[in-house]
């Protein structure tokens, strides 16, 4: 196999994990068998740990847990209204202009256009 195509995502990484974990594999052996496999694109040993934790926790998915904070995007449909009224009522409105009005970013108003 060579070195490109055993590259794996993190996704595929934690999936590899989750099954060794079920076949009631330790740790240490979960991640020796994926560096005897992946070499340098195996994950580290605390990322071996630390999934293997979740998943003898109960853990199903092998996703990231969402973030707090601001929302991935603010496109929304409430905004996109915002927009077109302000844009309607000044055809010359300024993107920082509509940032400003919807507390957005000059870069989220991008989004919408």
């Amino acid at each position: 196999m060579s070195a490109k195509s055993s590259n794996l995502s993190n996704i595929e990484h934690r999936a590899v994990i989750k099954y060794f974990v079920k076949k009631g594999k330790t740790p240490k052996e979960i991640f020796e068998d994926m560096v005897s496999v992946l070499q340098e694109s195996a994950p580290s040993y605390t990322m071996v740990k630390k999934w293997a934790r979740l998943f003898q926790q109960g853990r199903e998915s092998c996703e990231d847990d969402p973030r707090p904070g601001r929302p991935v995007t603010v496109v929304t449909e409430e905004n996109v209204r915002k927009i077109e009224k302000l844009v309607l009522a000044d055809r010359r409105i300024k993107l920082w202009q509509i940032a400003e009005e919807l507390q957005i970013s000059k870069e989220r108003v991008g989004d919408y256009t």
